[in-house]
């Protein structure tokens, strides 16, 4: 019994398996310690991230190419299997696929970043993370106003990227344009009124109508954009029993 476990233990299978788990083990005890000793020392909290996402992409891709040299002898006469396999594999693991596509059109379509603000398959909340299959979101709204974190945390799935729109709140242009509507009687000092919100528009707005501007000229550097109002504007609307001013501002896309 004993020489037959020896027999087991030192076949040529048996190394393989041994030699790709050690190998194995060794990639990932590598990236381990250069994420303890190397990454964490990153003060940057973006930089950090992706450092850490693409280590693991890196100990993947390695754990896959070590397989592929230790197994190479065996998948010369598997490679027909591995079509048919393949081919039914694909059909039922679709979704997945399409989420991974989705992961791909992220990473290098500029869809959006860890960090940014957007609103994917009705759910609008900050990235936290982006995963292979899906991009987990800190919601904001729902039951909470003023577009503060509710602490519910919803994971998207990546093919939503490729089916429906997603909004961008603080991409290239992270700044949005707000209105306040004011109604005020039909006799009232209309053009005194105007004067006043548009007084504490540009009180209130500051200098984002100068950065906000800025920001869209190099939009138009990159994309076919006609010029926009950044400072802030009033404008009227009347009707027989009010008049309504509408005050038009640049704002942060968080406040």
């Amino acid at each position: 019994m004993q020489d037959s476990f020896f027999k087991i233990l030192f076949s040529p299978l048996a190394v393989k398996i041994i030699s790709l788990s050690l190998g194995i083990l060794l990639i990932w005890i590598i990236i381990r310690i250069t994420r303890i000793r190397l990454f964490s020392k990153i003060k940057n909290i973006d930089n950090r991230y992706h450092a850490n996402k693409i280590s693991g992409f890196v100990g993947s891709l390695l754990s896959l190419l070590l397989l592929l040299i230790v197994f190479s002898d065996k998948l010369s006469g598997a490679t027909i299997a591995f079509g048919v396999a393949g081919a039914g594999i694909a059909l039922a693991l679709q979704e997945v696929i399409v989420s991974f596509a989705g992961w791909l059109a992220i990473m290098f379509g500029n869809f959006y970043r860890s960090g940014d603000r957007i609103q994917m398959a009705g759910v609008t909340g900050d990235v936290m993370d982006i995963g292979v299959l899906r991009t987990t979101i800190m919601e904001t709204g729902q039951w909470v106003d003023g577009d503060l974190y509710n602490g519910r945390i919803v994971m998207v799935a990546n093919s939503f990227v490729l089916k429906e729109p997603v909004y961008n709140y603080s991409g290239e242009f992270p700044f949005l344009w707000d209105e306040i509507k004011i109604p005020i009687s039909i006799d009232s000092n209309f053009e005194l009124a105007s004067e006043m919100l548009l007084k504490i528009g540009k009180e209130v707005a500051a200098d984002l109508s100068q950065q906000s501007k800025e920001k869209w000229k190099k939009l138009q550097y990159k994309y076919r954009l006609e010029e926009a109002q950044s400072e802030p504007m009033v404008s009227l609307t009347a009707n027989e029993s009010r008049i309504e001013l509408i005050l038009r501002y640049v704002v942060n896309y968080k406040r």
